[in-house]
C-alpha cells in the first residue's frame, strides 16, 4: 500500500475472528502489517494496567473508530515499546489500523463459511474450532447472518513480548446484526435488531519471522 502503509497491511486486515452469536472460546494466531517505528520506552514490565497512567484516547476519524492506546509508561504502554524495539516496523496505530480490518473481514468469512479465507487467516486451533462450528451449521442446514454496521471504538487491552512471541489484545465495540436462519428460513437465534457488541481479541506475532502475520490466538466477550 501506499502513504506509509506497507503492504503487509493488507496481510493484517486479514485476520480475525467471530463465532456465533457471540461464541466465546479460544482462537487462532495473527495478522501483518507494518508501519514507520514510534519512539517507545523499551522498559519491562507486567501487561497489567497501571494506575493512574492516562491513556491516549484518539478521536475518532470521520466515519471511523475511537482508538485507546495506553499510555507508554503504563505497563501495557512499556510492553508495546518493547515490541516496538523488537520490531522496528510496529506501530500501535498501524497495528489497530489491520486489527479492524481483519475483525471485519474475519466476521464476514465465519459468517459466509469461507474456510479458504480462514485457513489462511487463522492458527491451525483456531481454524479446527471455526470450521466445526461452520460443519455444524451446515448439517443442520442453518444459515448464519452477521453484518458489522459501524465501528465505535478500538482499545488496546494488553501486550507482552516473551522471548521472540509478541502478543496484543484488543477491545472491539461494535453495532452488529446477527442473526441465525433454520432451512425453512425461521429465525433460530438472534434477530435483525442493530445490537453493541463488544469483542476482546488476542493476536500474536513472532517478531523474529519474515512472515509479518499476525494471528488471532483467542477471543472472548466484553
Amino acid at each position: 500500500m501506499q502513504g506509509g502503509f506497507p503492504i503487509d497491511l493488507i496481510l493484517f486486515a486479514m485476520v480475525a475472528a467471530f463465532l456465533v452469536l457471540r461464541l466465546r472460546s479460544v482462537l487462532g494466531k495473527r495478522t501483518g502489517f507494518e508501519r514507520p517505528p514510534q519512539p517507545h520506552g523499551a522498559a519491562e514490565g507486567p501487561t497489567a494496567r497501571a494506575e493512574g497512567v492516562r491513556e491516549e484516547i484518539m478521536p475518532a476519524r470521520r466515519g471511523g473508530a475511537r482508538r485507546i492506546i495506553p499510555d507508554f509508561r503504563s505497563p501495557v504502554g512499556q510492553a508495546l515499546g518493547r515490541i516496538s524495539g523488537a520490531d522496528r516496523g510496529f506501530d500501535p496505530n498501524g497495528f489497530l489500523d489491520g486489527a479492524e480490518g481483519a475483525f471485519r473481514m474475519i466476521v464476514t468469512a465465519f459468517a459466509q463459511g469461507d474456510r479458504q479465507t480462514l485457513r489462511a487467516l487463522l492458527s491451525d486451533e483456531t481454524y479446527g474450532g471455526f470450521e466445526q462450528a461452520i460443519a455444524q451449521r451446515e448439517q443442520a442446514g442453518e444459515t448464519q447472518r452477521t453484518e458489522i454496521r459501524s465501528m465505535h471504538e478500538m482499545a488496546i487491552e494488553g501486550a507482552d513480548l516473551r522471548g521472540p512471541i509478541a502478543e496484543i489484545t484488543v477491545r472491539f465495540v461494535s453495532d452488529q446484526v446477527n442473526m441465525t436462519t433454520g432451512r425453512n428460513g425461521e429465525i433460530i437465534a438472534g434477530s435483525d435488531a442493530i445490537t453493541e457488541v463488544i469483542d476482546i481479541w488476542t493476536f500474536q506475532r513472532d517478531v523474529t519471522s519474515a512472515d509479518p502475520a499476525w494471528r488471532l490466538v483467542a477471543t472472548r466477550s466484553g
